[in-house]
């Protein structure tokens, strides 16, 4: 499917970034978003043009559902623009953020603020989108090696994340009919921003990771980005429904 067009939530930055780029050298088009940063959205673009590829950027806030029948319009349009095509073939429910903090700590607000970017967010966005995603291609859900095994401090994030996960499995059962296959990635530590940087910027946290990952080391953005490639652009069109744990063997 190298004439293929993937939407990559969160895709100016970190993982979703990643994927982008890892998707278009194997010559798939991309559109992705950004919340606020659209100098960095455009570097991207810019990247994958660079390339040969075609893409584009579109602003959406994934936790506000009110905006996104304004971004269904805007994706059609540049879908009409860009591709000639009304359709898109892969999404890639990517956007997010992370909030540390010990159950007993949590606050409501918090708690909200992760429903409504990782669940509700997630839930509607791809609601609203199923008319524009093409029969027979794939939803990828980005889950986290912390819906598996526990560290203090997430208990919130990890829910959410959790419930995609469930969510997933549903999906996959009512879009089968159309052929669309929906999976779960599940990152485990990798270094990026994410969360502060901690993994890539703190050595203790760093070294930590590398002890209890059976690989000897944290992740790094290119092996996600490489896992989602190979899950999209693959022949694994069979492969439905499934968790797949990116994470180095994290915690064994």
């Amino acid at each position: 499917m190298s004439n293929s067009i993937a939407l990559i939530t969160g895709g100016s930055r970190g993982l979703g970034r990643n994927a982008a780029l890892h998707l278009a050298r194997q010559g798939a088009g991309v559109v992705i978003t950004y919340l606020s940063r659209e100098d960095e959205a455009a570097e991207v673009v810019a990247e994958i043009e660079a390339l040969g590829g075609k893409a584009a950027c579109l602003q959406l806030d994934a936790g506000n559902t009110a905006q996104f029948d304004r971004f269904a319009g805007e994706l059609a349009e540049t879908l009409e623009t860009v591709w000639g095509r009304d359709r898109f073939d892969f999404l890639v429910n990517n956007a997010g953020m992370g909030i540390h903090a010990g159950f007993a700590e949590t606050t409501e607000e918090q708690f909200d603020a992760l429903v409504n970017v990782h669940l509700k967010g997630v839930f509607f966005l791809t609601q609203r989108l199923l008319p524009m995603i093409a029969d027979g291609g794939r939803i990828l859900n980005v889950s986290t090696g912390l819906a598996r095994f526990s560290i203090p401090g997430y208990a919130a994030y990890a829910a959410m994340k959790g419930a995609v996960e469930v969510l997933t499995r549903y999906l996959a059962k009512e879009l089968g009919p159309r052929g669309i296959a929906v999976n779960v990635i599940a990152p485990g530590a990798i270094e990026t921003d994410f969360g502060g940087g901690a993994v890539r910027d703190n050595p203790d946290a760093n070294a930590f990771v590398a002890s209890v990952t059976a690989m000897g080391r944290a992740g790094l953005p290119d092996d996600i980005g490489t896992a989602i490639a190979s899950i999209l652009l693959g022949q694994s069109q069979w492969m439905t429904a499934q968790r797949i744990e990116v994470s180095g063997g994290m915690y064994l």
